[in-house]
This record gives C-alpha cells, sequence and structure tokens, in this order.
C-alpha cells in the first residue's frame, strides 16, 4: 500500500504556494477523500466534466478581456504541473541544486494553445497528470519528506505534490466560476 501523503508543514513552501495548498485541503474535504491520492486521480476527469458542454469557438475565448482563453488555461494547468513534478523529481532523487523560477505569463502565448484543439489540450492534461500520479506513487516517506529549493524558497517533495493537486484544484474552481458562466452563458 502506498504511503498517505499528508499536508505539508508551514516551512516546507514559500507563502506563495499556500493558496494551493489550501485549495488542495478544501478539495480534498468537498470530495470526501481521505488522501492526496484519490484527488489526483480524479482531477482530469473533473476538468473533462466542467468543460463538455464548450465549443472550440468558445474555448478560444478568456472570461473577460485580457484573461486567458480556456485552451490556454488548460495548457498552462500542463505547463505549470510539469515544473512542479520535475521539481519534486529533482528533490527526490537527492539533487541539491537550486531550482528556478519560471514566469507563467511567458509560457502562455509560447504554447500557442489556442491553435490546438480543446480535445488535444485536454489529453495533454491527462497524460501530464499520469507522468506526474506515476513519479508521486513511485515515491517512499523518505523521498517525501525530502526537502531542496525552488524559486529561491524552501520546498519539500511533499509539499510539491500539494502544490501539483493545488494548483489545479485552484484552475477547476476558476474554470467553473469564471469561464464557463461567460463562455457558456446557459451552463
Amino acid at each position: 500500500m502506498l504511503p498517505s501523503i499528508n499536508r505539508p508543514e508551514t516551512g516546507e513552501y514559500s507563502p506563495i504556494a499556500q493558496p494551493y495548498i489550501d485549495a488542495t485541503a478544501a478539495a480534498l474535504f468537498e470530495y470526501g477523500y481521505t488522501d492526496l491520492r484519490q484527488l489526483l486521480t480524479t482531477q482530469c476527469d473533473r476538468l473533462e466534466t466542467l468543460v463538455q458542454g464548450v465549443r472550440e469557438e468558445q474555448a478560444n475565448e478568456g472570461y473577460a478581456p485580457g484573461k486567458w482563453s480556456l485552451k490556454e488555461s488548460i495548457v498552462h494547468m500542463s505547463d505549470t504541473e510539469r515544473v512542479f513534478a520535475y521539481r519534486a523529481m529533482r528533490v527526490a532523487r537527492g539533487d541539491a541544486t537550486p531550482l528556478p523560477g519560471f514566469e507563467q505569463d511567458d509560457y502562455v502565448p509560447e504554447s500557442r494553445s489556442n491553435r490546438r484543439t480543446l480535445p488535444d489540450v485536454l489529453a495533454e492534461f491527462s497524460a501530464v497528470r499520469a507522468a506526474s500520479t506515476a513519479l508521486i506513487n513511485s515515491l517512499d516517506d523518505d523521498a517525501l519528506e525530502k526537502g531542496g529549493t525552488a524559486s529561491g524558497k524552501p520546498v519539500t517533495v511533499r509539499a510539491l505534490c500539494w502544490m501539483i493537486a493545488g494548483h489545479v484544484a485552484h484552475h477547476l474552481g476558476i474554470t467553473r466560476d469564471r469561464y464557463l458562466p461567460a463562455l457558456v452563458p446557459s451552463a
């Protein structure tokens, strides 16, 4: 049986990650889950269910002027998850090299998300999540407790696992509360 991934303690992550840690805890409570792994394995299906009524042209739109399109938001989730999972892998493997930050607003236009189909960006997210889940499931308690430095701040592997789930929980909320009402008003 895989070890439970307990909530990280304050100090295991940068204060800027607090909203993701909180979003993970809220999602676990909302769905009645007792383990982070349950949440990680259901978020792809939750995203696909949320956007099932969105047409291609709607997915190329933001919920407000100047906001990312829905496709850009989904690819952003994939990009960020890749970064967090890469950090978790490096720290879990004992690499003490400080890991740099990344600028999400620079990544989004370069992703060219709106040239792709909605099913394609959803499939990419599912593939990224499958890889992240495989990595997370390979980690034992010792690996989960290892700490490193990312974006100039301390972080543990456990915290990165929670940040992966929390970042997506955050964006699922934005999709439900902002994108869907703006793009599919009858939803």
